[in-house]
């Protein structure tokens, strides 16, 4: 099954509609961002979700041990890199709490890749890059704080690249996705899993029921498969 992350969780009830459509992550921002959370808060929204649905945590630049810390605090099951971090930074992190007890994903942000500037893509071309991270996200970047801009990049462009890394470590697409044109996304990258934000908001920070379940059901529809689509489409007739 595709991995399907909803970010920027801010509210429980956000979150338990989230896990309720079939969310297999949330998404906590730890960063500076309108989205922030307190590792406070997320601990009360974390303790109130279902034990499957995996709690990652995002981070842009801070210190391993304020990641550690946050993870201790809140429950995380996951942490999210945006800035510089390397593979000794993810090392550092899973030392820590053993082999795949925490899914660590390092983003690359394609606009750097574009200007030739970034760590993200040095560190996904490298061949141990799947014993550094669980996986690497492709984000548009440039927002200049490391975060997400909820912009798509040019997909036609970073295919090729991304079929070649996708060979060597899960690939998750985030950046502009919504319930539109997730589907397009995974027809083009054909990744392990999606990340989306603002695409299933209805303000920064705050979650669009309707708009969560139709992202979802896009991602499982196209999963399913052309026979499958048609076989549904008849049913309903």
């Amino acid at each position: 099954m595709i991995w399907i992350k909803i970010c920027g969780t801010t509210n429980l009830e956000d979150a338990l509609a989230a896990a309720e459509a079939g969310a297999d992550a949330l998404g906590f921002v730890f960063a500076p961002s309108s989205r922030r959370i307190s590792p406070r808060d997320a601990a009360r929204i974390i303790a109130a979700l279902p034990a499957p649905v995996e709690k990652v945590g995002v981070f842009v630049n801070q210190s391993v041990e304020l990641v550690l810390d946050t993870v201790h605090r809140s429950g995380l099951t996951g942490v999210q890199l945006h800035g510089e971090e390397d593979g000794r930074f993810a090392r550092q992190l899973r030392d820590k709490y053993g082999s795949g007890q925490l899914r660590v994903i390092k983003v690359v942000s394609m606009r750097e890749v574009g200007q030739g500037t970034g760590k993200g893509l040095a560190i996904a071309a490298q061949k141990d890059a799947a014993k550094m991270f669980s996986a690497l996200l492709l984000d548009s970047g440039g927002n200049g704080k490391g975060g997400g801009t909820g912009a798509t990049f040019d997909w036609q462009e970073a295919a090729p690249m991304a079929r070649l890394l996708a060979k060597r470590i899960a690939l998750i697409v985030a950046g502009g996705l919504n319930p539109d044109n997730v589907a397009k996304a995974l027809r083009t990258f054909h990744p392990w899993g999606v990340d989306v934000v603002s695409g299933v908001e209805q303000a920064p920070g705050k979650k669009d029921a309707s708009k969560l379940r139709a992202f979802i059901a896009a991602v499982r529809q196209f999963e399913a498969g052309p026979a499958q689509r048609l076989e549904k489409a008849a049913t309903r007739k």
